[in-house]
């Protein structure tokens, strides 16, 4: 063999040796981030398998206009109050918004829903633009995981 032989395979192995060191950096990073979503989708589908929650009871008082939704937590995941979404027949509602009032378990300085403890959300009726009085108006409360629960408001006189 001659001396051109021997340097173009020189030139051929370490352009292979080139093109190995610069793939081999983007697989391993691309490798790395699909191992990250696949276990922050799992994260994910274990906080909604472990949260539950009920609506317990939904009432409207006619005479001082306020629609009162409470909701128990009975999973084992404590959720965020304010991140939680009700929505009144057809109409959304930010329960950490100003229109809503909340507490939990008779505090309403926290924020944090923990397991066995109820949620009570508090909507004046002239905050919404949804007739609450009448036809089966229905609430569904829906939680940051995605897992919802719905219940029909009762009227009540007091």
């Amino acid at each position: 063999m001659g001396v051109s032989v021997s340097a173009s395979t020189a030139i051929i192995v370490a352009g292979l040796f080139f093109a190995f060191t610069t793939f081999y950096p983007v697989a391993a990073n691309g490798l790395d981030r699909v191992s990250d979503a696949q276990h922050g989708v799992n994260e994910r589908a274990l906080e909604r398998q472990n949260t539950d929650f009920t609506v317990t009871n939904a009432t409207f008082n006619g005479s001082s206009g306020v629609l009162t939704v409470n909701a128990t937590n009975e999973g084992s995941v404590g959720l965020v109050a304010d991140d939680a979404t009700l929505v009144v027949g057809n109409e959304y509602v930010d329960v950490g918004g100003a229109n809503a009032t909340t507490t939990v378990d008779g505090d309403g300085d926290t924020a944090l829903w923990l397991g066995d403890e109820t949620l009570r959300v508090e909507i004046a009726e002239s905050d919404l633009s949804t007739d609450v009085v009448g036809n089966e108006t229905r609430v569904i409360l829906v939680v940051e995981s995605g897992v919802r629960d719905a219940g029909t408001v009762t009227e009540v006189s007091a």
